[in-house]
């Protein structure tokens, strides 16, 4: 039986997946993982994704409002960062159904799938 607490936390991660449901949120996603933990300041964001700064402003704050990102500033600098815990919170949700309660994937999968995708994106940028 579902409790008001389990409805409420399925819908704020719809939201936060329906947040990242758009390519150049996800894009900005990555790419702030991929400079994790220091993070990227808006225009550097920018010069990486070729994203206009009031588009950028609008993607920035969606993921912001669903605690995806987190930003701080340093003198006239916002820095934004991808929120690890936030992302970590999906990603056990993802995996309590699919991995533990229905063994729909086998947790060593995961790992296998992760690992072919780097391989094949390593390979086409060669």
């Amino acid at each position: 039986m579902r409790t008001a607490d389990d409805t409420q936390r399925v819908l704020r991660y719809a939201d936060m997946f329906a947040a990242m449901g758009a390519e150049p949120r996800l894009r900005i996603m990555q790419l702030l993982l991929t400079a994790h933990p220091q993070g990227l300041v808006a225009g550097n964001i920018q010069d990486e994704l070729g994203i206009p700064a009031s588009t950028l402003s609008h993607h920035l704050d969606k993921l912001r409002n669903e605690e995806l990102v987190n930003v701080r500033r340093e003198g006239t600098f916002l820095w934004y960062t991808a929120n690890t815990g936030a992302l970590q919170e999906l990603l056990n949700f993802l995996y309590a159904e699919c991995c533990t309660r229905s063994k729909a994937v086998k947790p060593g999968d995961l790992v296998s799938v992760v690992q072919a995708s780097k391989g094949t994106q390593e390979r086409k940028n060669k």
